[in-house]
């Protein structure tokens, strides 16, 4: 009965010791404990984000077809030939067969982005979700 008893107790504090270190946050009245770095995610407001190519930035978005346009001011969109986009470490991003994909060998091959979340050359996180809205993240 001993054994038991201990045993029952490590179980349970090792699950609240795991989960004490985890910063959460109650949305008004949800009555929902939520990861903090889960609650940070916000819907861009103008779905554009930054890459950089060759030290220059550049603006990116998409339009109602997913289609890729980007710019250098914010002002005047281009249709991205081919689609794809940097990431801060230099990973090529595209969207096709509806999903997100990068390739890190120039485009020879490509693989799923995993949870469709990238980083931004200024530290952010950016993320898409299934009906490719923007999502970013100042905090992760």
């Amino acid at each position: 009965m001993r054994k038991m008893l201990l045993a029952v107790s490590g179980a349970f504090l090792m699950s609240v010791a795991g989960t004490a270190a985890m910063p959460v946050v109650n949305p008004v009245g949800s009555g929902l404990l939520i990861p903090a770095a889960i609650a940070d995610w916000k819907i861009s407001p103008t779905g554009i984000w930054a890459g950089k190519k060759d030290g220059k930035t550049y603006w990116y978005k998409l339009d109602k077809n997913a289609q890729l346009w980007w710019s250098t001011d914010g002002k005047k969109w281009v249709s991205v030939e081919g689609g794809m986009w940097a990431d801060k470490h230099g990973k090529w991003l595209k969207i096709g067969e509806g999903k997100l994909w990068w390739t890190t060998d120039g485009g020879k091959n490509f693989s799923e982005v995993p949870e469709w979340k990238w980083r931004g050359p200024g530290g952010e996180w950016y993320k898409f979700d299934a009906k490719w809205t923007l999502w970013v993240n100042k905090k992760v």
